[in-house]
């Protein structure tokens, strides 16, 4: 697969997936790989998340965030309103109260480079099925 390939995929993902009916919601899901030695410290501190976090991925115009796990990947799903813009978002995100510090914090239970934000750790996903479609 070329590089220009690679590219137009990775831009065609930032679109999204419409959800149904028409007009409703778009939908990104995502992967990231955990550090297995750490998954249960990852699981306390999203159920204990800092306060700031929600906060600024809510204003960054997100509207529901999941993420679930199998053994050592993480599987988010990311809900926004349609016009939602994905580069536009997630540069304004990362201006945020204590964004840079939760994306530095969570990054030791992460198998990802240091010093990464959350859009560059996280990998989007090509949907290839949809039974409402």
């Amino acid at each position: 697969m070329s590089i220009i390939h690679l590219l137009i995929i990775v831009m065609n993902l930032k679109q999204g997936y419409q959800k149904k009916p028409a007009g409703a919601r778009k939908r990104f899901c995502q992967f990231l790989q955990l550090n297995p030695e750490t998954i249960e410290e990852y699981k306390y501190w999203h159920d204990n998340i800092w306060k700031e976090i929600p906060e600024g991925i809510r204003k960054a115009g997100i509207l529901d965030m999941e993420i679930f796990l199998i053994k050592n990947m993480a599987f988010m799903i990311v809900e926004t309103p349609v016009d939602f813009d994905w580069d536009t978002a997630f540069g304004l995100l990362a201006s945020f109260e204590r964004q840079a510090e939760w994306e530095a914090f969570v990054s030791k239970f992460q198998n990802s480079k240091e010093g990464l934000r959350s859009e560059e750790k996280w990998q989007l996903m090509e949907r290839v099925f949809s039974l409402n479609e």
